[in-house]
């Protein structure tokens, strides 16, 4: 009987001690309000700016106010992922992150170089929803051979450039929810400041990181990575927290608005010449260019 008594008085003190022991997980709101408003302001703002900016105000062979918030971007950026992995009980070695960091800031530099460029050659007659070499204007230049030139600088932009500027982004973010998980027991719903910001985060996953920045497939990848995550810590009796929950709903948001984007495009031929494949999402300049600049 004092056996018994002593086992349950045993369990009893290590149940209140795994209580204690237990952190009470908690909405990373300066985080996420940080991250949406950097994206916001400094990403997105800038084709926002192109456009209210007129062309007289600026000499064409200098950098304008859109590149400045570009350079503001580079800067943030890896701050912003450093502060995430500070936060996030998985991270990767040493190593690995300054490769990674150093990766996000060449890839967004190269950005900065071809869309400065693609907004002068906007002012000239270029027609984003067209290829390089069917351009009216490249087929007027002269040698033919700077053509060539202007493909490899588009490459570094939307091929290279993506890669190493989202590659490490979406690794950070997975690893950032890979650690958003507490007890079932301790499960709790999203604060008001989470829904509040649901809506500018899952429209800037699908506006700028999917649609513009041609991110389906490693978009799609870490959302189902995420999914498996979910359902094997649920076997474990983990569930996501507030933050876990955030992230599952600003991707299905975006999700959600690149169908519709894609739906309400889905018959446009020029479109479809341009963004040739299985996967067609089109890019919001290209549509711009196609439909919205001539009216």
């Amino acid at each position: 009987m004092n056996v018994c008594v002593s086992v349950f008085c045993s369990r009893s003190a290590g149940s209140a001690e795994m209580k204690e022991v237990l952190p009470k997980p908690r909405f990373h709101l300066d985080l996420w309000l940080c991250f949406t408003i950097q994206n916001w302001i400094l990403d997105v703002g800038r084709p926002v700016l192109m456009l209210v900016v007129l062309a007289d105000w600026c000499p064409v062979n200098r950098p304008g106010p859109a590149e400045v918030l570009h350079v503001l971007y580079i800067i943030s950026t890896p701050l912003v992922l450093l502060k995430m992995l500070e936060r996030s009980p998985r991270t990767l070695p040493p190593l690995a992150v300054r490769l990674g960091i150093i990766a996000v800031v060449t890839g967004t530099s190269l950005h900065l170089v071809a869309d400065s460029i693609t907004g002068r050659l906007l002012l000239i007659g270029y027609q984003l929803h067209l290829s390089v070499r069917e351009n009216p204007i490249m087929k007027t230049l002269e040698p033919s051979s700077l053509v060539d030139a202007f493909e490899l600088l588009f490459y570094f932009d939307d091929t290279l450039g993506h890669l190493m500027w989202y590659g490490p982004l979406f690794l950070v973010l997975f690893l950032f929810f890979s650690g958003c998980f507490s007890h079932r027991k301790q499960e709790e719903k999203m604060p008001l400041a989470a829904w509040m910001l649901l809506v500018p985060s899952g429209a800037y996953y699908c506006r700028y990181l999917i649609t513009e920045g041609q991110t389906f497939i490693l978009f799609i990848f870490t959302f189902f990575t995420m999914t498996a995550t979910v359902m094997h810590q649920r076997r474990r009796g983990m569930v996501p927290d507030s933050n876990g929950v955030f992230m599952l709903y600003s991707f299905s948001a975006a999700l959600f608005l690149v169908a519709v984007w894609v739906a309400c495009l889905w018959s446009d031929g020029v479109l479809r010449k341009k963004h040739p494949g299985l996967i067609y999402v089109p890019q919001p300049r290209a549509v711009f260019t196609l439909h919205l600049q001539s009216t």
